[in-house]
Formats: C-alpha cells, structure tokens, sequence
C-alpha cells in the first residue's frame, strides 16, 4: 500500500481542508516538509486557491534550511515568493509570542522527526500547542513518519531536568510520530486546545527493510543539515550523545552522527573491551574501526581513529536488537575503563545551558555520566536503572499510538 504523509492527503483532499476555509493559515515547516513530488510544503499549501497562508515558521536550522551548523540563530524575514512573514523558533525567541499569533487562526505543523527527544523539533511542538492554548488557536499536525519506528529506548527525563533538547518526560527513543506525540503532549500537560492530527495512511511502522521509514517509496530529504540519511537516524539516539563529549561525533564528515572517535583514541582497542564488557549491547548492526578527518567543528584538521555503526545492509541490520543508546554509552564506559582520566565531558555552553553538563542535559538527568565514571558500575547496572523507564513508557504510550 502506497504511503501518504499527512500533507499529501491534505493537498490532494479539498474535502479534509474545508474546515479551513475563511481561516488564516500558518505553517510550521523545515527543509524536509516536502510532498511526494519535492515540492516543499510552502509552495504547495501557498499554491492552492482554497487556503489563505499568512504566515510561517520555521524551527532550529530554518524553515528552508538557511543554518548549517547546530546551535545557530536565525532571523525572521519576509518569504519573497509569498510575501509573507516567516518567524524564527529558534532565534530571539523560542516560543511564540502574541504578535506572532495573532497573524493565524490556524497552524499547521508539518515537521519530519527522527524519532528521539532531544530532536528540538519536538520541543518546537510543544511551545506552539501551549501557544495556541493561551490564544484560542488550532493546530493541525500534518503527520510524518518515525523514522527510527517503534522500540523504546533509554530512561525518561527526569523532572527538573527539563530543556531545549528535553521537552518533556520522554525516553532517548520514544516511537512516536509527531502526531501521535502532539496528542500526548496535549493530555500530560491537560491543555485546551483544538488539535486535529491529519493522519498518514499506508504507514506500517514495523515493516521491513525501512521500520518506520517508507524505503524505496518516498526520498529521504535532510530535515537538520546533518541528519543525512535512514543510517544516521538509527544511530542518533546513541550518538547524539557525542555532542555533550570531547570525542567527534562525525560533523565536518560525510556521515556525520554515524561514527565517532578522537586523534588519540584506539578504536580497535575500544572495540575490543566492548564487546568484553557488554557483547549484547553490540547487536544489530555492524562496528568498523575507521579513520576520519573532520573538515568544521571538533578536532578539525586532525585525523581521527574512530569507529562507524553500519545499519545500511539488512543482512546485517536487525532491528529489534540494535540499541545505539546503550552501545554509545557502552562506548563511553569502555573508554573510561581503558583511560580512566580521559577528558570525556564537553563543559561548554549547550543549547542556552550554561550551568548544567551537556551529557547531562541530553540525558536528561544525571544517571548515564555516573554509570559510565562509577569504576564499580557494570552494564547490568545501567539494565536495572533504564529497563522499568522502558517498561512504563511503552504502555504509557499506547493510548495515544494512531497507526
């Protein structure tokens, strides 16, 4: 059966857009909001006669992609095509604010999302549902695809540690799309608010060879500058990690976000006490020591010894039993046990946060840095601490699943 995203239906039903008629209309959108045909989502909703667009928002990295690099601003502007206001989420101001609102009764959210928390896209979402709480406006979540599909994965958020990268009590992996997410939001955080999820049809989150991404059906388009590919959004939720570290986690390479390492690492070695500590933490997927230079941003200029996670071929790719987030944090202990001093955590100013680790704050809470610095803390520890969070947020989920 033929995949439909939210915003193919929409575009190709007058009928699912009548209750927009005599409205204005707004759109939250990036560089991947884009129709089967590549037709960026602006374009085609600013194309049809039916619809009054007066305004859109784009979020980190911009509505068209005008950001390369992570963690830069952008400003808004006046989209010369329609000329209409385009408002920056990610800028001065992350969350809406009064004078945006009032230039839209509804919003459309048409956001692709890789399926893991600290995705600030998500964030992105629940400021605006809690925007159009305040102000008595609608949104409608034009869904997409989970990439990453259904598992679950990593501990939830704990309260208090909540941020930019930590919307909210979620784990590493949470397996929703940004519909089913839309609505979980609106019931944890009891806001009133009229929402509509214009649902996908066709999509089929643990079919094979994709799991959550429609392979060989629709292009895979960058929705963040280096989020390039189906490889490197399987990988995410382990190697997203790498930023609150010293180590590269691939940026100023052609596979960023799949592979990590540092000038003064020995990957081979690293990968041998891998597999001595936690041998099943490694399944799924194929680890290969590598070499890489980085051409922009940590260790750039210097060749690195690393290793790559291989998700690409399904002989070797296993989806039930790959698990990036405990094989980075595998890679982390590994790494602490053959150099106890090595100068792991990145203390810098991550996301607006200028008093807490970036390991921590992508975490969302403090438990993984300690596991991996406890020398007496062994991978099982780390399965007794996470493994109930897993538990309790795959049926907590469930109410809220639409596919």
């Amino acid at each position: 059966m033929t995949v439909l995203f939210g915003l193919d239906r929409l575009l190709q039903d007058p009928a699912l857009r009548r209750p927009l008629a005599g409205r204005r209309v707004a759109l939250l959108a990036h560089p991947a909001s884009l129709t089967r045909d590549l037709t960026h989502s602006l374009d085609a909703l600013g194309a049809l006669p039916d619809l009054n667009l007066t305004a859109a928002f784009g979020p980190q990295h911009g509505l068209r992609g005008d950001k390369q690099d992570n963690m830069v601003e952008s400003p808004d502007y006046r989209d010369p095509r329609l000329g209409i206001p385009v408002f920056s989420l990610y800028g001065e101001t992350r969350r809406p604010t009064p004078a945006m609102m009032d230039t839209f009764d509804v919003l459309l959210v048409d956001l692709q999302d890789l399926g893991c928390r600290i995705y600030t896209f998500i964030t992105t979402l629940r400021y605006v549902l809690e925007a159009a709480a305040a102000h008595g406006k609608s949104v409608w979540v034009l869904d997409r695809p989970n990439p990453v599909g259904r598992p679950v994965e990593g501990n939830l958020l704990v309260p208090g540690w909540e941020s930019f990268v930590g919307a909210a009590p979620l784990p590493m992996r949470h397996g929703l799309t940004m519909g089913e997410l839309a609505r979980w939001f609106i019931a944890t955080l009891n806001l009133d608010v009229d929402c509509q999820v214009v649902t996908m049809t066709g999509w089929r989150p643990e079919a094979g060879p994709g799991y959550g991404w429609p392979q060989g059906e629709r292009t895979w388009i960058n929705p963040s500058p280096n989020a390039p590919n189906l490889w490197m959004a399987r990988a995410y939720p382990g190697t997203v990690m790498l930023e609150g570290t010293t180590l590269s986690e691939g940026r100023g390479t052609t596979r960023p976000l799949e592979l990590f390492g540092a000038p003064d690492l020995d990957a081979r070695a690293l990968l041998g006490e891998m597999t001595a500590l936690a041998p099943a933490w490694l399944q799924g997927c194929v680890l290969r020591d590598c070499w890489f230079e980085p051409t922009f941003h940590k260790h750039v200029g210097q060749l690195c010894h690393g290793v790559q996670i291989h998700t690409e071929d399904p002989a070797h790719y296993h989806h039930a039993a790959f698990r990036p987030w405990r094989l980075q944090a595998l890679a982390f202990k590994a790494l602490r046990r053959l150099q106890p001093d090595y100068p792991l955590w990145r203390d810098f100013p991550y996301e607006y946060e200028r008093d807490r680790l970036a390991i921590d704050l992508i975490n969302g809470g403090p438990l993984l840095r300690q596991w991996v610095d406890d020398p007496q803390a062994q991978p099982g520890d780390l399965e007794r601490a996470v493994a109930p969070d897993e538990a309790a947020w795959a049926q907590a989920r469930r109410p809220f699943l639409l596919y």
